[in-house]
């Protein structure tokens, strides 16, 4: 009996974590209930429909870049077999380590008028300034540009597990109905990998809409620059909860979109024998190795060589050829904070984390019920923009923080300032609201593989739930629990609106810096940072993929 009242006990607290992490999303829809402000109304007359035109144009040009690039990078390398294809097949997943911001620092030194391709086009021709065009990289096709190389992996990823799929009776059929080897892609694979492009799809535009480096850079007017706009530069928080709410009907849309068309859709049995990848020769393996060397090259290879030249320059122009390269005690301060929140948001992600799924293993009855649907409503904020999210911990955080300051006064006469809002608090809570869904799913998933014959053996001699879990689950668990840590850690890392809004005075990451000396076009300074983020984004990215072609090949 007193095993299962400390089940309930788990129960309890897995249902009160869900409710912290939701409590910032509810602040922020709560915040439409309020009388409108007069920024509101100002920003409802002259800038809400551009946010809206923006977004969308935004949202629609990636969409198409990252299903254009991820469905043919898909196909190409699971079809066919060609020169390089091995290497390509997983050099395609590289540019997942750089962030789309990262990528708009280094092409906007490339591209820019004074950048090299420029001034090598006007030496080359003799042109002046206004005698040619040149696309602007600082608009919405560039910043649409930036996101397509950063975020079709997500879609290659999932599209090439599906193609593979795809059975030899399925592509035969279609061969027999008179099908083209591309006909039977259009008309027999790709409708079988459908809910798998579509979740690729969504996940993609989600990131896109949470995205507040590459537009804010390119000074892009969309919802997620609207919202700091209107909190830090108008100071009314209220008016950005409600740009928030609006950020988030694009979010659902997005959602209902992805559930729209995956529809009954399924996919199709791996029990049936995989169609054989067709050889290319001559011209048509070249092309094949050029469309999936492409994505590679201007997603990752390209920038990451850009960014070491710039960061070179730039190192050669602080310290000189004969003095020696010194590490920057800021650079060392910078990673020093960094790895600080990453690491604390991490472990606590990781331990709450494996508290809700462990309640939701153990729990039975209707207190299953609530907590497997707390557990998923707790996984919401990976959908939610991490600006909304800043937004909607400040609300009942700052209220809290008043709450707490009131009472410390009155009892002794002091004033205690931000407890909560002002330090580091509250950017791990923000982080948690965020990204919990990552570590959550992770030990779901390695949970999911003990059987539970020994949670029975373990409580047949005696064993509490905590012992069952530290004895018998952890060990079992532990490249599991390590995956899920590395991937919190590395997204905090990347993390850069809810670290911008909620960080406390003069306290930077590496985001933030590599951020503020773009914004100042120090873009040579910005380089370092830059790099050591993509430098620490590889290494989950390249854990992740060892397992995904070993499970894939096998």
């Amino acid at each position: 009996m007193l095993y299962f009242q400390r089940v309930g006990f788990l129960g309890v607290v897995s249902l009160g974590a869900a409710a912290l992490i939701l409590l910032p999303i509810l602040a922020v829809v709560a915040s439409v209930l309020g009388p409108a402000s007069e920024t509101w109304a100002h920003l409802a007359r002259t800038l809400l429909g551009d946010y809206v035109l923006n977004t969308a144009s935004l949202v629609a040009c990636v969409a198409a870049g990252v299903l254009s690039i991820g469905v043919l990078s898909a196909w190409l390398v699971t079809a066919y077999r060609f020169p390089g294809q091995r290497l390509l097949e997983w050099a395609l997943v590289l540019p997942l380590a750089m962030p789309a911001y990262v990528m708009a620092y280094a092409y906007t030194d490339w591209l820019q008028f004074t950048g090299p391709v420029q001034t090598l086009l006007r030496a080359a021709t003799g042109w002046q300034a206004r005698e040619y065009w040149f696309p602007e990289i600082r608009s919405i096709p560039g910043a649409a540009a930036m996101l397509s190389f950063a975020l079709y992996p997500y879609v290659y990823l999932l599209a090439r597990t599906a193609f593979l799929d795809v059975s030899r009776s399925a592509l035969e059929a279609g061969r027999l109905a008179g099908y083209s080897a591309w006909g039977s892609f259009w008309r027999v694979a790709l409708p079988i990998a459908r809910p798998a492009v579509a979740a690729g799809a969504a996940l993609a535009l989600m990131e896109t809409l949470a995205d507040f480096g590459t537009v804010s850079y390119f000074a892009l007017e969309v919802f997620t620059t609207g919202i700091f706009k209107a909190w830090l530069s108008m100071g009314d928080t209220a008016a950005a909860g409600q740009l928030s709410v609006c950020l988030l009907a694009f979010v659902f849309v997005v959602l209902a979109l992805e559930r729209a068309n995956r529809g009954r859709a399924a996919y199709a049995s791996a029990m049936r024998k995989p169609s054989p990848p067709q050889r290319l020769s001559g011209m048509a393996a070249a092309l094949a190795f050029a469309a999936c060397a492409a994505p590679v090259l201007l997603g990752f290879v390209l920038p990451a060589g850009l960014l070491v030249q710039l960061a070179w320059s730039d190192l050669g122009a602080r310290v000189g050829v004969h003095e020696g390269v010194h590490i920057n005690a800021r650079l060392l301060a910078l990673v020093g904070n960094s790895f600080m929140l990453a690491g604390i948001a991490a472990a606590a992600g990781v331990l709450l984390a494996t508290g809700m799924a462990y309640a939701a293993r153990l729990s039975r009855g209707r207190l299953a019920i609530a907590v497997s649907w707390a557990n998923r409503a707790a996984a919401l904020g990976y959908a939610i923009p991490g600006a909304v999210i800043a937004i909607g911990v400040l609300v009942p955080l700052g209220r809290l923080d008043n709450w707490i300051a009131g009472g410390i006064e009155t009892a002794f006469g002091v004033k205690p300032g931000l407890l909560l809002t002002g330090t580091i608090v509250a950017l791990v809570y923000a982080y948690l609201v965020r990204f919990l869904a990552v570590a959550l799913q992770t030990v779901e998933a390695g949970l999911a593989k003990v059987t539970p014959h020994m949670d029975d053996a373990a409580r047949s001699l005696g064993a509490t739930p905590a012992g069952t879990l530290a004895r018998v689950h952890a060990p079992l668990l532990a490249s599991s629990l390590a995956a899920a840590a590395l991937l919190l850690f590395v997204d905090v890392m990347k993390e850069l609106p809810a670290t911008f809004a909620l960080r406390p005075f003069n306290f930077d990451t590496l985001a933030i810096e590599a951020y503020n000396l773009a914004k100042d076009e120090r873009l040579a300074e910005a380089a370092v940072p830059s790099l050591v983020i993509v430098a620490i984004g590889l290494v989950p990215v390249l854990i992740v993929l060892k397992r995904y072609f070993q499970a894939t090949r096998s």
